[in-house]
């Protein structure tokens, strides 16, 4: 494999400054699942745990060097997750942790931000924004910026989880990773790609937030001037060049799902997992759904990454169960959009023929 930013050793190492807590999480075969999917699937759970997602994996390796360097400080741009992270990680070493976010994040991810002890500054706009201003505070306040995807410790911290998924007994056909920033499915792929070489690499993220997928495809940054997906976990806009590098190296593929089939795994999950899962933990599921036939037959292991929901926006996604699976069409009732867009009617969302890339 050709280099990429990060260094298996590295990764190993982080593990020992990561808190217990947040490592060895639940690996399973999920047999209740694979009736209605084709395929053998292994679920990788990082959401038992107290920021309920696996960016604390990051954040604990990018604080403890943080306290190395003597820092005192920390500001971040986040959808959420990396924010409860950061506060947590950060109020266990004595870090004043600012997080930057869009107003119309995420309530519930919000409310547990300022609980963890972190300032919370709102802006107009989306993650984008956020990262600007984020990087403002930086810059006159004189503070470290963590960047999610950008600062290694991210990926590296991310990449553990790769460590986990190899070391097992169990051997894999393909990997399913949610896309977003990148810390996760290049923390992961760069793994799975140095210790497991024959195991496929597939990033999965939302049609509605496709900037990275498609700068996956045409082997450059292409940006996008909005998005409109409920998974605001993977809904940036702006690749970052150096990150995209890495991805171009580790993933075997980039695939784009559409919103019914993200609802449609959060209700597989919750209905023969028992998990209740936000959007973007569902990207593998969906993944499956819309390409049956590319799975068949195969072992694959997707990891559920985060379980930060608004219990309301939940309910009124995932409601009452009205998929046919038996003529192959999803027919879910159209889900909300983001707080500071209506949602679809039910005449702008047509019943969804399968399809591998939406």
């Amino acid at each position: 494999m050709q280099e990429t930013r990060l260094d298996v050793a590295r990764i190993r190492a982080a593990r020992q400054v990561i808190d217990p807590m947040f490592l060895d999480t639940p690996l399973y075969r999920c047999e209740a699942l694979e009736p209605h999917l084709g395929c053998a699937v292994s679920v990788k759970l990082e959401t038992a745990n107290p920021v309920r997602s696996f960016k604390a994996r990051g954040t604990e390796v990018v604080t403890s060097r943080l306290v190395d360097d003597g820092s005192r400080a920390v500001v971040c741009a986040s959808a959420g997750n990396l924010g409860q992270a950061l506060a947590w990680s950060g109020r266990g070493r004595g870090l004043d942790v600012t997080v930057v976010a869009s107003r119309f994040a995420t309530r519930a991810k919000l409310d547990r931000i300022r609980a963890l002890g972190a300032g919370l500054e709102l802006v107009d706009g989306d993650h984008e924004v956020a990262r600007e201003r984020a990087a403002d505070i930086a810059r006159y306040g004189g503070i470290r910026l963590v960047e999610d995807s950008l600062d290694i410790e991210t990926c590296e911290g991310a990449a553990t989880i790769g460590l986990e998924l190899v070391d097992t007994a169990s051997s894999f056909d393909a990997v399913l990773i949610a896309l977003g920033g990148g810390a996760l499915a290049t923390g992961v792929g760069h793994v799975v790609k140095a210790l497991a070489p024959g195991v496929e690499v597939i990033c999965v993220q939302p049609l509605g937030a496709p900037a990275m997928t498609r700068s996956w495809h045409q082997r450059r940054v292409v940006t996008t001037d909005s998005t409109d997906t409920i998974a605001d976990g993977v809904a940036g806009r702006r690749p970052i060049p150096a990150v995209l590098d890495d991805l171009l190296l580790v993933a075997d593929d980039a695939v784009l799902v559409q919103e019914a089939s993200i609802v449609a795994g959060m209700r597989m999950l919750l209905d023969h997992a028992g998990l209740v899962v936000e959007p973007s933990a569902a990207l593998g599921i969906a993944a499956i759904l819309e390409d049956r036939d590319r799975f068949a037959g195969r072992h694959v292991a997707t990891i559920v990454c985060g379980s930060n929901v608004d219990v309301d926006a939940y309910h009124q996604w995932v409601g009452p169960a009205n998929t046919r699976p038996s003529d192959g069409i999803l027919d879910v009732r159209p889900p909300l959009g983001h707080r500071d867009r209506p949602a679809r009617t039910p005449a702008d969302t047509p019943a969804i023929p399968w399809s591998p890339n939406g």
